[in-house]
Order: C-alpha cells, then sequence, then structure tokens
C-alpha cells in the first residue's frame, strides 16, 4: 500500500467517524493526530521545490476540514486558527487546480463570526474583502454574519440574540454563544451609564437573561452591586457631595441614555 493509500483510508475512517451523530470526539481526535503525522510524509502544500499531485491537496484540504471544525466542538481557539490558516491556502491560492469545496464558504463564514465575536473588526474586514460582493450578500453562511457585524453597528442587539435560533449550521453555535457574551457586556456598560439603579427583572428583560439567577450571576461578574430589595445600584452615594444637585444637562443626558437603550431592547 503507497503512503496516499494509507492517508486515503485514515481519512476514510476518519471521515466515517465524524458523520456520527454524535460524534466520538475522542476517536476522532486520535484519527487526527495519525492523519496530521502520515499528511507530513506527503507533499501536501505545494512548494517552490516540491508539487502536489491533486489527489494530496484535495485529501489534505478534507482533512482539515474536519480538523477545523473538530477544534470548534472541543473548543480549542488556537487550534482552530491553525487549521483554518492552513485551510484557506487550499480555499485561496489552489481553487485553480483542485476546485471549490463544498464546505469552503461554510468555514469562511465560520471563521467571520470567530472573529467578529472576539471583536477583531480590522481583521473581519480584511476576510471580507478576499470574497466577491455576490457572495457576501447572496451567501447562506456569508450573509448572516454580515448582517450580524451591521446589527452591532446599528447597536440593534436584540437582533443578534434572534439570530441564535436561525445560525446556518450547528457548527456555529459556539461562537454564537461567545458573540452574545460580548454583547451582553456592550449592554450592561449601557446600562451601567443610563441608570443609577435597575431591578434585576428590568436587568433581565434588557439582557436577554431567562431567569434571576442567570442575572445575578451575570451581574457578579460584572461587580453590580444588589441590595435586599433586589435592586442593582451603579452609583456611589458615598462619594457624591451632598449639596450638589444634577444639572439639568447631566439629567437630559442620563434620559437620552435611557431612551437608546429602550430602542435596543
Amino acid at each position: 500500500m503507497s503512503q496516499l493509500q494509507g492517508v486515503e483510508t485514515l481519512f476514510k475512517e476518519l471521515n466515517t467517524e465524524w458523520s456520527k451523530k454524535p460524534q466520538n470526539l475522542k476517536k476522532c481526535g486520535q484519527l487526527l493526530d495519525q492523519l496530521k503525522v502520515a499528511l507530513t510524509k506527503l507533499a501536501f502544500l505545494p512548494t517552490k521545490d516540491v508539487t502536489s499531485t491533486k489527489a494530496e491537496m484535495v485529501l489534505s484540504r478534507n482533512v482539515l476540514e474536519i480538523a477545523v471544525e473538530y477544534s470548534v466542538a472541543t473548543k480549542d481557539i488556537p487550534a482552530f486558527e491553525r487549521y483554518m490558516s492552513q485551510l484557506k491556502c487550499y480555499y485561496y491560492d489552489y481553487k485553480k487546480q483542485i476546485g471549490e469545496s463544498e464546505n469552503m464558504f461554510k468555514l469562511l463564514g465560520l471563521n467571520l463570526l470567530y472573529l467578529l465575536s472576539v471583536n477583531r473588526v480590522s481583521e473581519f474586514h480584511t476576510e471580507l474583502e478576499l470574497l466577491s460582493a455576490e457572495i457576501i450578500h447572496t451567501n447562506k453562511y456569508i450573509g448572516p454574519v454580515l448582517a450580524l457585524e451591521q446589527y452591532i453597528m446599528e447597536g440593534r442587539y436584540n437582533k443578534i440574540f434572534q439570530a441564535k435560533s436561525s445560525v446556518p449550521s450547528e457548527i456555529y453555535c459556539y461562537f454564537m454563544d461567545i458573540l452574545l457574551c460580548t454583547v451582553r457586556d456592550e449592554i450592561a456598560g449601557c446600562i451601567e451609564k443610563a441608570y443609577d439603579k435597575i431591578s434585576v427583572q428590568d436587568a433581565a428583560k434588557r439582557l436577554n437573561l431567562k431567569t434571576v439567577e442567570e442575572v445575578k450571576k451575570f451581574g457578579v461578574k460584572r461587580n453590580w452591586q444588589l441590595d435586599a430589595g433586589g435592586v442593582y445600584n451603579f452609583v456611589d452615594k458615598s462619594v457624591k457631595p451632598k449639596e450638589v444637585l444634577p444639572s439639568v444637562e447631566l439629567a437630559e443626558q442620563a434620559i437620552f441614555y435611557a431612551r437608546e437603550l429602550e430602542m435596543i431592547v
């Protein structure tokens, strides 16, 4: 059996395991480790001095596609970045030689969502520039992620919470959860600026949290102070000069922030 045939056999076993629902992540990880070692013995990436066959390149691309999804399933972000970087070589640099993968836009959209979820906006736009205008606006994987970025820019955070239930692929859920955490932190910042105090129930509505316990857990993370009446207080009364009343300008500003937050929610 040739080296290529050996790698193909390993890949078929990996592909079979990965296609199962749910996957045996431990076994998939073991097969991926074997494949990574086996691929190093092949010229899986063409260089100036080494050429790769189309079969080798397609096989390597297919392995990396599963590796990307596996890294998300195991919540291994460094591995995701590493595999995605390698995979983009096949998607962009060798597309003419090996053709377009049916998983290409799903995984490129996944990468865009990752960049958005960790607020790496400049890299997000750099990746978008590699795609055609038609793909950006019509592809079922790319378009929804672009819409999320637009919602963030416009402060329409409620739309982002709603989008969780309509992600284009199940593999997107992990990065959507990270994005929702980022959005909640943005809303929390608005609450802290707009209100002197807010009840747990009202905070739950604005943060799109379902239970009081979820709000309390979130409040601990933000160092919010909850009084005996179930109200969060954001103003330290001890440091305010008692004789000074808020100016009309500050009062109007607080009303403005409150109305803005109501529009968001």
